[in-house]
Parts: C-alpha cells; sequence; structure tokens
C-alpha cells in the first residue's frame, strides 16, 4: 500500500496556500484539470515530488449502466498524466434514465447513494471490474454519506460493501466525515462500522466539515472540521495507521493560518491515536485467502493466475478476492461502513446506454419491480418520469408482489440486463422525483427527499454562480431566484456549463432587460449565436401550447 502522509484537496482558489502548507500529498478532482493544461501549482507540486490522486466524480459507478468508455479512458490519462499511485471514485450513482429504462436521461450533479440490494450489488461489482480493467493504476471507492435511505433495503451497509471488496479486491477511501453525516441523518454508528471494516483494504482517508440545516447534517466541505468527526478519526487511527488521511475543503476557503491548523489537527489526532493504540499483530489474512497490498504483493488461491491474476498483479491484491468474481468461500465475512459529497464540474457527454430490451414489435419490455428486491416499494400503476415532449412522460409497471426479503443468491460475474433495468428503473423515479418534481416513491420519506431536492438545487446555484461569475454580477440580487425558477422547470444537462448555457437561454427567451449583457456572455461562451427573436417567438409559442 503507498504510504502517502497528510494531505490537503488541491482546488484552484487555494493554489498558493497549499504551496506553502506542510503536506505530503494533494488530491485533486479528476474532473476539473485537463491533461496536457495542467495548472502551473500543480505541475511545481509535483516537481516538488509531492505526490497528487486524481478524484473522480462523474463515473457513477453506483448507476445501473455500465461505465462510459470515455469517462474512464479519460481518468486514466489524467491518472497517466499526474504519475498518480491510484485514483479515487465513489459508491454512488449521479445520473439515471436513458435507453436502458427508456426513459429521459437525468443528471443528478450530486452523488447519491445507491440501494444496498443484491441487484445493486451485482451491477456495482461488474461496473466496478470494467473500472479496474481500463485503469492503469489501482483503484479505491469512497464511502458516501447521504441525507436519506432506501427502503427494502436487503443487506446492512457493512454487508454490502464487503461483498464488494471481496469479490472486486477494490480498495477503500474511508470518509470519516461521511461517517459522522450518516449517524446525524440515519442513526449509523461509525464505531461499530470501524469495527466492521477489513483495514487491510484502506487506501487513505477523507476529513472534512459540515453544518447541520433543516434538521440534517450537510456535508459541505465548506466548513471547520468538528471534533466528532477528528473523534471518529482517532478512532480508526487506533485500530489500524492509515496509508494517508486529507482534509477537503471545497468552498468558503479560510486563511492559510486556518488550513495550516486543521492540518496539524489532524495530524495530532492520528499520532495520539497510533501512540495509545494497542500493539496487536495485524496479519492482513483471512481463512480463504491473502491480502496483500503493494505492487510486490502476490495472492494465493484459485486466481492467482489467468486472468484474474493479471487483475490482482496490477491493482496490488490479493489473487484469491478475485475469483472469477465470486465471494470468498469460507470464514468470517468482511465488513465495511458507508457515506459522500460530490464537486461540480463539467462533464463530457455520455455514451448511449446498451438498449433495454424489447418485445418482437420493437417496443420496449416493461420492467418488472419486485418489491422484493429491495429497490423501492411501489404501488401497481405508472412510474412518472420527466419527457423532452412535455412535462411528464411514464412508464408502465405490473403488479408487485409481498415485501419479502429476497433470499441470498450467488454472486454472477455479470448483472444480466434485466437486472441492471430493474436498478435502472429504482433509481430513474428517485431521481425524477429529485430533480424533476415527480412524485416521491412510496417507502422513502419524503421530508428527507424534498430537503434533498432543494440541496440539489441550492448546489446548482452555488456552482453556476462559480465558473460562471458573471452572471451574478450581471443580474444581481435576481441571479439566485431566477435560477431556482429555472431548476424547477428544467432538470440538469449533461455539464454545469450546459446549465449556465441553457439559463442563459432562457432568460433571453424571456426577454430580460438585461439581454445586451447575457447576449455579449453567451456570444464569448457558446459554440452558436444566442436565438434571436423569431426563434424566442417561436419556442415562446410552444411553451404555451404544451411543447418545449
Amino acid at each position: 500500500m503507498t504510504e502517502l502522509g497528510i494531505g490537503i484537496g488541491w482546488r484552484p482558489e487555494i493554489a498558493d496556500a497549499v504551496e506553502e502548507l506542510p503536506v505530503d500529498w494533494v488530491e485533486v478532482v479528476a474532473e476539473n484539470v485537463c491533461v496536457g493544461h495542467l495548472p502551473d501549482s500543480l505541475t511545481r507540486l509535483r516537481a516538488r515530488g509531492v505526490t497528487v490522486v486524481p478524484h473522480g466524480v462523474s463515473l457513477g459507478l453506483g448507476g445501473a449502466d455500465r461505465p462510459d468508455p470515455e469517462r474512464l479512458a479519460a481518468l486514466a490519462s489524467k491518472a497517466e498524466a499526474l504519475g498518480a499511485p491510484l485514483v479515487t471514485e465513489h459508491i454512488a450513482f449521479v445520473r439515471a434514465g436513458g435507453p436502458l429504462t427508456a426513459t429521459p436521461r437525468l443528471e443528478a450533479g450530486h452523488l447519491l447513494p445507491v440501494p444496498r440490494t443484491r441487484d445493486a450489488l451485482d451491477v456495482l461489482c461488474e461496473n466496478v471490474r470494467i473500472a479496474q480493467e481500463a485503469l492503469p493504476v489501482p483503484l479505491a471507492l469512497e464511502n458516501i454519506a447521504a441525507l436519506f435511505s432506501w427502503p427494502g433495503e436487503e443487506l446492512s451497509e457493512g454487508r454490502f460493501l464487503a461483498e464488494l471488496v471481496e469479490r472486486t479486491g477494490v480498495r477503500l477511501l474511508i470518509d470519516v466525515a461521511n461517517l459522522h453525516t450518516n449517524h446525524r441523518n440515519r442513526g449509523e454508528d461509525p464505531a461499530r462500522a470501524l469495527a466492521e471494516l477489513p483495514v487491510e483494504a484502506i487506501a487513505y482517508v477523507h476529513v472534512a466539515g459540515g453544518v447541520e440545516r433543516d434538521g440534517v447534517w450537510h456535508d459541505t466541505h465548506a466548513h471547520p472540521v468538528p471534533a466528532p468527526v477528528l473523534d471518529i478519526l482517532a478512532d480508526l487511527a487506533g485500530r489500524v495507521a492509515p496509508p494517508g488521511v486529507l482534509l477537503e475543503r471545497d468552498d468558503h476557503f479560510p486563511a492559510a493560518t486556518e488550513l495550516a491548523g486543521e492540518l496539524a489537527a489532524i495530524r495530532a489526532t492520528v499520532t495520539t491515536a497510533r501512540r495509545t493504540a494497542p500493539r496487536a499483530p495485524s496479519t492482513g489474512t483471512h481463512s480463504a485467502g491473502t491480502v496483500a497490498f503493494g505492487p510486490d504483493a502476490v495472492g494465493t488461491g484459485a486466481a492467482g493466475t489467468g486472468a484474474g491474476g493479471r487483475l490482482a498483479a496490477r491493482h496490488g491484491v490479493g489473487a484469491a478476492v478475485l475469483r472469477s468474481g465470486r465471494a470468498l468461500a469460507g470464514g468470517d465475512p468482511l465488513h465495511i461502513g458507508a457515506g459522500a459529497r460530490v464537486s461540480g464540474g463539467p462533464m463530457p457527454a455520455s455514451r448511449p446506454a446498451p438498449p433495454a430490451a424489447t418485445a418482437a414489435h420493437g417496443t420496449p419490455v416493461p420492467v418488472p419491480v419486485p418489491v422484493a428486491s429491495g429497490l423501492v416499494t411501489v404501488p401497481s400503476g405508472p412510474v412518472p418520469v420527466p419527457s423532452p415532449s412535455g412535462p411528464v412522460a411514464v412508464l408502465a409497471r405490473p403488479e408487485t408482489g409481498s415485501a419479502t426479503a429476497a433470499p441470498p443468491r450467488a454472486a454472477s460475474p455479470d448483472a444480466p440486463d434485466v437486472v441492471r433495468q430493474r436498478l435502472g428503473v429504482g433509481q430513474a423515479a428517485l431521481l425524477s422525483a429529485l430533480v424533476a418534481g415527480t412524485p416521491v416513491p412510496e417507502g422513502f420519506d419524503v421530508r428527507r427527499i424534498r430537503v434533498q431536492s432543494r440541496a440539489l438545487a441550492a448546489k446548482r446555484v452555488s456552482v453556476v454562480a462559480r465558473i460562471a461569475p458573471d452572471l451574478p454580477r450581471i443580474l444581481g440580487a435576481e441571479f439566485r431566484p431566477a435560477f431556482l425558477a429555472y431548476a424547477r422547470r428544467r432538470p440538469m444537462p449533461g455539464s454545469y456549463r450546459r446549465d449556465a448555457l441553457d439559463f442563459v437561454e432562457g432568460l433571453l427567451l424571456d426577454g430580460r432587460p438585461e439581454h445586451r449583457e447575457l447576449t455579449r456572455w453567451w456570444r464569448e461562451r457558446a459554440e452558436s449565436r444566442p436565438p434571436g427573436i423569431a426563434e424566442r417567438l417561436a419556442r415562446a409559442g410552444r411553451r404555451v401550447f404544451g411543447g418545449r
């Protein structure tokens, strides 16, 4: 396992400060850097021997679709350009819909939790293996924080993540702030989660601050690290020496002296915990085989040769955990905790998902979503989703059965398309409720879903204001209410940059008094001219008479 030390998340707003801070390494949001055009600050840090780790936020490995090859290639190229020893992503979904479910594609612009079901686990494991094959360095996945839980889940959080590690050999990025968030929001015990962790799989640890709003804890990365988060870090460090610990800050950046103070507190917390920790030896083994980390790691077991062995060699994990994608046999199961957050930034256009199953006449086959799948409890009838040709479309759904837990099934190396469809329908219905105002699927906490929906809209406002600072200047106090009104009508497109352009287009269609300045802004950033008078009248007419 690569020893990283104490680090900080590199952001352009604090680039100069980061170069002066006492850090051993930095992490950068992968989507915010371009190969061949690295920021000068990152180039200088690399020249000094500071390790740079790319942290992805847009793969959506927990989504129903297979990972987009273009996104994977982009992440791989950034890892190579930065000379990174590993790359990291999240156990989350960030988009839903599309050809797989015959519904419009929706973007969340945020990390959302996956249901802890056998279906979701099968899909996640296959997606992780696809990503591992495409990446030149090991992959570590972060536990995410969430404001809500899925109804009818079949697996505990620990068992879900334990099987993920067992079946893929993926490493873990443990965010102790997310453990704190899940404790506050979902009543999950961080000490129990840490006790269940397979500590040999930890690549590094995240630490961050948050704030309580609307009765829930928000993992903002814009506030100081609270004492309870440091307590959880101390608990973790008392169990295992973490290879690295990183401070995250994404907004409301304080002075460099305050960041230095937080880094010092993190370093002192880890040092003190290690000094007082019990000296029990850690073998890093379990009954089914040896799990070793590092470039020279050699696994034991049936997967030591062949494709599984080659993958183990590339990613530095014991080959026994890669037995054709199946869980390890024998011994006590490993357990892990969970949590998440996301940074904004432009995302490349995604490729179309594999086509949904079709009947002989070519129409999509309705996707059954049994309650026993644990995805979501829904009444019989259609599931509303936004439609590009009108405000709402429907996806037929058959009658559901009784809400009984599904029995465990044998792990499969590949998730069948019908499994992906079941997962996709549930995720599309949830995301539609969050970003398009459709009814909340039955079984979810309606209040929490509404809080999450408001948080997603507020994040869109914040990110667009940050990447397009001229818009708040042009619109003044009207920027925020105008954008929120736009967001209620329009789900997020494929990127925040596109979101800003669509927002301005809507303002131009509405004939805002700032038309001249907005037109100039558009021309400097868009690939086409803004809509003229005739086009604006035509679009306004389509909106009035029921089209878009």
